[in-house]
C-alpha cells in the first residue's frame, strides 16, 4: 500500500453508498457491480478480459495475502473498472510473489476500496440484481461526495461493445509448429485456454474479433475456437455473421461468450441473469452421462433457447440454465463455463480432449 492515506467511495445506481479505505489508483471509474465467490484466484479474476466494464467484488473477506506474480496473469492488463474487497492483507507472502495487489492496481490505473461490509453488498446485489456503480479513490474528501458521484453515473452495460476494447489488434501465433492448427477468435480470451491447446500440441492463431470469415478460412484451420469475453452477446452482430460464415469449415468449439454467440448465430437467443454466475464452485450436470462437474464460471448472460438442431448437453444444477450444447452434424460444441479453470477445479479439462478428437 502507498504511504498516502486514501479514502474511497462506492455509489450504486439505486443510491446505496459505501465509504471505506482506498487502495490502488487514485481514480474515478464506472461499471456494472458484480461479485465473485472464489476463495482464491483474485489475480486471475482481475486479469480476465470477461470483466471488462465491470466493478469486481470478491466475497472472500481477505484478499492480497499471497501477492501477485506474472505467471498467474490471464491477460496483460487489469480488466475490471474497479475492485471491491472486505480486507486488504497488509502482507503478501508467497514464494512466487513479486509484488503487492495495490501496486498491480496502481500500475493499471484501477481504483480499489476496502474496509466495507461486502456481505451486505453481496446480499444487496443478489436481491436487487447487478446494477451500474461508480467507484472513486482520492486523498481529497470533496472528490468522494456521494451526490456528486451519483450525478455522474450514466452507464448502460448492454449498450457498449467491450469486446473491441479487449481483443488483440493484430494476429498472434502461439505454439508454432504444432500438429493441429486452431484459429482462435479473440473476444477477450483467457491465456489459460491458449495454454491448454498448446499442451495438446496445437498451433494457436489468436485472431482479432473483427477478422472476417474469409481470413479465418484462409488459415485452413483444423479447428476453430470462439473465446470467452465481456458484454452483451446480442449486440455483436459482426460476430454472429462471421460464425455463420465458418459453418462446416472445421470443428468449432465455443467457450462462455463464444457459446452465447453460437446461439445467436444460428437462431437461438440469450437473456441477462439477475446477478450472474461468477466463481469456482458451480455444479454442472452432463445431460448425457448424468455426471456432475464442479466448474469455474464468469458470465452475466445465458442461452435462453438453443438453435434448431442443437442438443442441450449440460445444465446448471442450481438454476437449470443451459451450460452446454452441441450439433454433431455441424461439428459444433460449446459450454458456458470455463474448462481451463484458471483458477478452479480441473473437472472439465476433458473438453479440450474432445475438441482434439473432433479435429
Amino acid at each position: 500500500m502507498s504511504g498516502e492515506r486514501l479514502r474511497a467511495a462506492l455509489v450504486l445506481k439505486d443510491g446505496t453508498v459505501l465509504q471505506g479505505t482506498g487502495f490502488g489508483a487514485k481514480a474515478e471509474r464506472m461499471g456494472e457491480l458484480v461479485f465473485n465467490t472464489s476463495m482464491t484466484g483474485y489475480q486471475e479474476a482481475l486479469t480476465d478480459p470477461s470483466y471488462g466494464g465491470q466493478i469486481l467484488m470478491m466475497t472472500y473477506p481477505l484478499i492480497g495475502n499471497y501477492g501477485t506474480n506474472a505467471a498467474d496473469n490471464e491477460s496483460d492488463d487489469v480488466q475490471p473498472s474497479g475492485f471491491v474487497i472486505r480486507e486488504l492483507s497488509p502482507d503478501s507472502e508467497h514464494r512466487q510473489s513479486t509484488g503487492e495487489l495495490g501496486q498491480m492496481l496502481r500500475r493499471n490505473g484501477v481504483p480499489g476500496i476496502c474496509g466495507i461490509d461486502t456481505r451486505f453488498l453481496v446480499r444487496h446485489v443478489r436481491d436487487k440484481g447487478v446494477m451500474p456503480a461508480i467507484i472513486a479513490v482520492s486523498g481529497d474528501e470533496a472528490d468522494l461526495e456521494p451526490k456528486k458521484l451519483l450525478s455522474k453515473l450514466e452507464f448502460d452495460y448492454s449498450a457498449i461493445d467491450f469486446v473491441s476494447k479487449v481483443s488483440v489488434k493484430e494476429p498472434k501465433v502461439f505454439g508454432k509448429g504444432g500438429k493441429k492448427r486452431v484459429a482462435l477468435i479473440d473476444y477477450g480470451v483467457k491465456m489459460g485456454i491458449v495454454r491448454e491447446l498448446i499442451k495438446r500440441g496445437c498451433e494457436v492463431h489468436v485472431l482479432p474479433h473483427s477478422t472476417p470469415a474469409a481470413d479465418v478460412l484462409a488459415l485452413h484451420p483444423d479447428g476453430i475456437l470462439l473465446s470467452n469475453g465481456p458484454g452483451d452477446p446480442s449486440i455483436l452482430a459482426h460476430a454472429h455473421k462471421t460464425i455463420r460464415g465458418l459453418e462446416g469449415a472445421a470443428p468449432m468449439f465455443g467457450i462462455c461468450l463464444g457459446h452465447q454467440l453460437l446461439a445467436h448465430a444460428f437462431g437461438g437467443d440469450t437473456y441477462k441473469l439477475k446477478f450472474g454466475h461468477r466463481g469456482a464452485n458451480h455444479a454442472v450436470q452432463d445431460v448425457r452421462s448424468r455426471k456432475v462437474f464442479i466448474t469455474t464460471q464468469n458470465h452475466g448472460f445465458a442461452v435462453r433457447t438453443a438453435p434448431e438442431g442443437f442438443e442441450i448437453t449440460h445444465i446448471n444444477v442450481n438454476d437449470n440454465s443451459i451450460e452446454g450444447m452441441a450439433d454433431a452434424k455441424r461439428r459444433i460444441s460449446s459450454v458456458q463455463y470455463h474448462p481451463e479453470a484458471s483458477p478452479g477445479p480441473h473437472d472439465s479439462l476433458h473438453l479440450f480432449e474432445e475438441f482434439m478428437k473432433m479435429m
